[in-house]
């Protein structure tokens, strides 16, 4: 089997690992330009011009594609854009105020949020009792939060570090919309279209009620538009990678950009991390890849169905 499988893939074609690994480094260096751009530009701002990019992008690939961007579920795309948009300007705001790998890490508690949506749907539909294997994955990851959160206390970035966990819940929640709309037959480019575009109506009114445009700079631009590139590229080669992955391999890879966060916040903006906090993003890691594991065979005994090629933002 496995030898008819790989006969089937086109020849010279990147092995699904590989464009994880690829993948989480753009996603990482996508976060350090954010970090770098939050001196010239606010959070909204950065939300907008990051839809901008990704709109232009994606309606190109489907124009190729011959893909129409007409939709007749209306309703779940909004919801999907309003969970994705809000997780993506609390992200970029925790990127701004935290160190990069902290800022990553509290988002990448997604799956441990997904768990708990997971127990709390089984329980709340009556659909049948809820996985008690869950619960260590959902314990270890609220401890490992704990871990992290601890320094930013004392650091007084707790106002910071609770949005960043916010972010994480309200990624969960887009995740599932997007399983929604995958069940609803909507195709990947048409979900990332009407999110960028939600994501330039939301960055622009918070910019209106918030700080206002910025002028730009050639600097500022450059990262703006870096930001876009590497955010889509990255999407593009996770979504192909889980494609033609395995599921629990590729999610335990994606935790490598917060390794390469790490390497980032420490050589380009002097972070300090603590013991406590390594072992936090570890711990964090750990309940998401078991959480991931045991997502699948329990969406198959029909509990709750969650996307098994995560959108990122």
């Amino acid at each position: 089997m496995l030898i008819e499988e790989a006969s089937r893939r086109k020849e010279g074609e990147i092995s699904a690992p590989v464009l994880m690994i690829v993948a989480t480094l753009l996603f990482a260096t996508m976060s350090m330009c954010v970090k770098l751009a939050s001196a010239e530009y606010g959070t909204g701002e950065m939300v907008f011009y990051r839809g901008i990019i990704g709109a232009v992008i994606v309606s190109t690939l489907a124009r190729r594609r011959g893909i129409t961007l007409r939709t007749s579920v209306p309703a779940l795309h909004f919801w999907r854009s309003l969970a994705g948009v809000c997780a993506l300007g609390l992200w970029f705001y925790a990127i701004e105020a935290l160190p990069l790998s902290t800022a990553v890490t509290l988002n990448y508690t997604a799956p441990v949020w997904m768990a708990v949506l997971l127990i709390g749907g089984s329980v709340f539909l009556k659909q049948g009792r809820a996985d008690a294997r869950l619960i260590g994955p959902i314990f270890a990851g609220f401890i490992g939060a704990i871990c992290i959160l601890r320094p930013a206390i004392q650091d007084d970035q707790t106002w910071s570090g609770l949005v960043g966990l916010l972010s994480g819940l309200l990624t969960a929640m887009a995740y599932l919309h997007v399983a929604a709309l995958g069940r609803a037959g909507e195709p990947d480019t048409r979900v990332v279209f009407f999110f960028s575009i939600a994501s330039m109506g939301g960055g622009a009114l918070l910019t209106f009620l918030a700080d206002g445009w910025h002028a730009h700079t050639l600097h500022g631009l450059g990262l703006l538009l870096a930001m876009g590139l590497l955010a889509t590229l990255a999407q593009l080669l996770l979504t192909r990678a889980y494609a033609i992955g395995k599921l629990l391999v590729n999610g335990s890879l994606q935790y490598l950009g917060i390794a390469w966060s790490y390497l980032y916040g420490v050589w380009l903006f002097g972070d300090r991390i603590t013991g406590v906090s390594l072992l936090g993003m570890g711990l964090i890691a750990m309940a998401g890849i078991a959480a991931t594991a045991l997502r699948k065979p329990l969406a198959s005994h029909g509990e709750m169905e969650t996307p098994e090629e995560p959108e990122g933002l």
